[in-house]
């Protein structure tokens, strides 16, 4: 699956996380007292006991952004030293994770839609998950709006997603069980997947060609992914086909069927090959064609449907930015 990620705290999280107060909602203030078994125990530790209902981590959050008084004074350090008898405090305040699986009214462009899943064309810039500096506003947050029963379903039903800057299809699920599905027909390679892709560089190489080099997190750079030897560093195996649909002097417009859903997959792939795709900065992409965001779009989903046995297939056109990028490389593009 695409770009997953794991929700941790970070120092941009903390502004987030002070911002919910400003916002007006609700905060409970609840009081508390250091018995003697807490006596010169760390502070985050002893409110963990004292309010087991939240965890570590979020009152570490509270401490570090002023909701915690002792005996009348604001303490910020989760490892300052209680001492018996000491009484307290704390602001119960949500933290931008609680906040995070809120409904939030979007547009959404559905191409399909019926009782057990919907297609949806994302548009670039559109974050699918919230995680770490994106809290709202994402996919995720405008499906929980567009449809009430996205609320029982892990994710509101999302099975796979698209990084942020790719625009394109996802298939999204509406049943517990249509969603159960669809993630065995993705683990399965039984979805296919076919991307649009603007890259650096004239293709020399075949016109048709495999990439199957292994992804695994970047040992010099952890925030990127890269080709690695399995030897040597963990990772998964990967394959990509890319096809030359046409070639300009700068670069080239290319056809990628993903074979496998690894993390930044298509752009590792072509990126390891010296076809860093137009706009991509992660791996070694430069704005060109008047394109600021990688040019990359997901432009075909095919799969069974996994209630009827329907055999579907879904294109999205290209978004402007990527039309407009073809004409300045003199290049064309024939959906057909």
């Amino acid at each position: 699956m695409k770009n997953s990620e794991s929700i941790i705290s970070t120092p941009s999280d903390i502004a987030d996380f002070e911002d919910v107060a400003d916002a007006g909602l609700e905060v409970e203030s609840r009081e508390w007292g250091a018995r003697e078994s807490h006596h010169g125990m760390r502070l985050d530790r002893a409110l963990a006991e004292m309010v087991p209902e939240f965890s570590r981590s979020y009152l570490q959050q509270l401490i570090d952004t002023g909701a915690v008084m002792v005996n009348g004074v604001v303490i910020s350090k989760p490892a300052a030293k209680l001492k018996a008898g000491d009484r307290g405090v704390i602001e119960l305040k949500p933290t931008p994770q609680s906040l995070a699986f809120k409904p939030e009214a979007m547009e959404l462009q559905v191409l399909y839609e019926d009782p057990y899943l919907r297609v949806i064309n994302k548009p670039a810039g559109l974050v699918v998950h919230p995680a770490p500096g994106n809290w709202s506003g994402t996919l995720l947050n405008g499906l929980l709006a567009h449809d009430p029963q996205a609320g029982l379903l892990p994710r509101a039903g999302i099975v796979h997603r698209l990084d942020k800057d790719t625009s394109g299809l996802m298939v999204v699920a509406r049943t517990r069980s249509a969603m159960d599905a669809l993630v065995e027909l993705i683990a399965a390679r039984k979805v296919s997947r076919q991307y649009l892709a603007l890259a650096h560089r004239a293709w020399q190489e075949a016109p048709r060609l495999d990439i199957e080099d292994a992804i695994g997190r970047d040992p010099r750079n952890r925030l990127r992914m890269a080709v690695v030897d399995l030897a040597r560093y963990p990772g998964k195996t990967a394959k990509t086909t890319v096809e030359l649909l046409q070639n300009a002097a700068l670069g080239c417009w290319l056809r990628c069927s993903l074979h496998t859903g690894r993390t930044h997959q298509i752009r590792v792939h072509l990126a390891s090959i010296g076809h860093p795709l137009v706009a991509d900065a992660l791996y070694g992409g430069a704005p060109a064609a008047g394109m600021d965001r990688q040019a990359l779009h997901a432009c075909q989903l095919a799969f069974v449907h996994p209630v009827t046995g329907e055999s579907l297939v879904f294109k999205a056109a290209l978004p402007a930015d990527l039309s407009q990028a073809l004409v300045a490389w003199g290049l064309s593009y024939n959906a057909a």
